[in-house]
């Protein structure tokens, strides 16, 4: 097998440009898989947006409400695996829409306590499945080795893009 001398013009060390990799081609098909999971997240919720009104995160929240009659914010938050200021958010702003109803609890009244309203039981009937998104559905397939790996491999990919922590509290629904 013969090597190939690098081509001293074309040091990164001297120019600060990296040199090309031999693997251009595989972070391009990498890249065009991201394209396409990203993409087809954006047209689920688009879809969503479409048919009901309302962004697929508020669509996950009401659904969260409708299987936990009762349900706290905070439970709320946990159930969507969100920032608690975020799950406040989707429900001021499901209250504002008429979907769903909050009553203070009758032993803390620090609590609200969330329902299903006849509207907001409507519109989950017409919306378009899954309410959680079809990322989530999708990631919930797969095997534990294959998650594992993911996770391995995505956590490199973010600490070269120094990726903020703070977004994995935040909805892919959300603009």
């Amino acid at each position: 097998m013969t090597s190939i001398a690098p081509d001293p013009t074309c040091d990164d060390a001297v120019s600060g440009v990296p040199a090309p990799s031999l693997d251009d081609d595989a972070s391009v098909r990498v890249l065009r898989q991201f394209r396409i999971v990203f993409n087809t997240v954006k047209a689920h919720f688009r879809q969503v947006e479409r048919d009901t009104g309302i962004g697929g995160a508020q669509l996950w929240a009401l659904s969260e409400i409708r299987a936990t009659p009762g349900i706290g914010v905070n439970d709320l938050a946990r159930a969507l695996d969100v920032h608690q200021s975020t799950a406040s958010n989707l429900v001021k702003s499901l209250l504002d829409k008429g979907l769903v109803m909050a009553v203070r609890s009758g032993r803390d009244r620090r609590i609200v306590l969330l329902s299903l309203l006849p509207a907001g039981a409507a519109l989950l009937d017409s919306a378009p499945a899954p309410f959680a998104g079809v990322l989530p559905g999708a990631l919930a397939g797969l095997d534990l080795a294959t998650l594992n790996r993911l996770e391995t491999d995505l956590a490199s990919v973010i600490a070269l893009l120094q990726g903020d922590p703070a977004g994995a509290k935040v909805p892919l629904a959300e603009p």
